[in-house]
């Protein structure tokens, strides 16, 4: 067998280093990207695409990760320093940190001040200005006639309007209608009973149904569960009634960043906070309902909405 020469052995070893350098260097240049990343559904790939838009537009590099998976994966993502950026909602750190049952998160200024200090403190992340909007779990929407006609904005006119023998019959999730937490926890605080012919209880828990039912006025239905944003929610004719007396937790939706990414780009605090100020509830139905019901790219509906603002030129 053929010895290798110490010459030979020098050259192969300066070699590995300049190959180990350019590794070194290739990987630097990557991790200097901004990894902006979504959960996979279609409010996640709308504001995604937002901060993916915002921070390219404004000279900062970025790798796009959007629509990665669903909140257990972008979470574990995030905290493993595999993605920098991606919008979460406030009431999802009661879970992160098992205090579900503070009932802080149904108060909007205090469930992000606390989820901003829980995961500062325990993960170096940062949560930064959120949306206006409430993405809220089992939300009660009635048919815009209904609600124009008896001058119904919130549970608590919507409790009244029952009790005074109102119609309604409410679509709903077998889980919303038993679930101690959703529908008897309204009808406790808006002091009103629906009684069984007043549900129609679907199986499942997909929100398109309902509010299916209800425009479609399925079976004598007026009104339907929902998420706060939901993108089907105006197309179809229904509007959001405000849970004024804050039954549920607050679902506000925030950019969060890793502090370290954040500490090398200090201005993308201040470009998404006027941005994300613009996402109101109204807003968030619409774009979502682009995507949802009209089949837009969440690219381009994030891009449009950027520019109708002045956010992009």
């Amino acid at each position: 067998m053929k010895s290798m020469s110490y010459g030979n052995l020098f050259k192969g070893s300066a070699v590995a280093l300049a190959l180990l350098a350019g590794a070194i260097q290739f990987s630097s240049v990557a991790h200097a990207q901004v990894v902006v990343s979504s959960k996979i559904d279609t409010e996640g790939g709308v504001l995604g695409n937002i901060i993916l838009a915002v921070l390219n537009a404004n000279g900062i590099q970025t790798t796009d990760r959007i629509q990665l998976g669903a909140t257990p994966v972008v979470r574990k993502a995030i905290t493993a320093g595999e993605i920098d950026i991606y919008p979460e909602y406030t009431g999802n750190a009661a879970f992160f940190f098992n205090k579900a049952d503070d009932p802080l998160w149904k108060d909007a200024a205090k469930a992000f001040e606390t989820a901003k200090k829980l995961d500062y403190d325990a993960n170096k992340i940062v949560w930064l200005a959120p949306s206006p909007a409430n993405n809220t779990w089992g939300g009660i929407a009635v048919r815009k006639d209904v609600a124009d006609e008896n001058k119904l904005t919130n549970l608590s006119e919507f409790g009244k309007y029952i009790s005074g023998g109102g119609k309604v019959i409410l679509a709903a999730s077998s889980e919303f209608v038993n679930s101690a937490a959703a529908l008897p926890a309204f009808q406790t605080a808006y002091s009103f009973t629906l009684k069984p012919d007043q549900l129609i209880t679907l199986s499942g828990g997909d929100t398109a149904a309902t509010i299916a039912a209800a425009a479609n006025q399925t079976n004598g239905a007026n009104a339907a569960m929902v998420y706060g944003t939901d993108g089907g929610i105006a197309p179809s004719g229904l509007v959001v009634l405000e849970d004024d007396k804050h039954v549920q937790p607050v679902y506000q939706p925030a950019p969060i960043i890793r502090e370290e990414v954040l500490k090398k780009n200090p201005k993308i605090e201040e470009l998404l906070k006027p941005v994300f100020a613009k996402l109101d509830l109204t807003t968030l139905q619409e774009l979502n309902g682009r995507v949802q019901l009209g089949g837009e790219p969440a690219k381009a509906v994030a891009e449009e909405f950027l520019k109708t603002n002045g956010f992009l030129k």
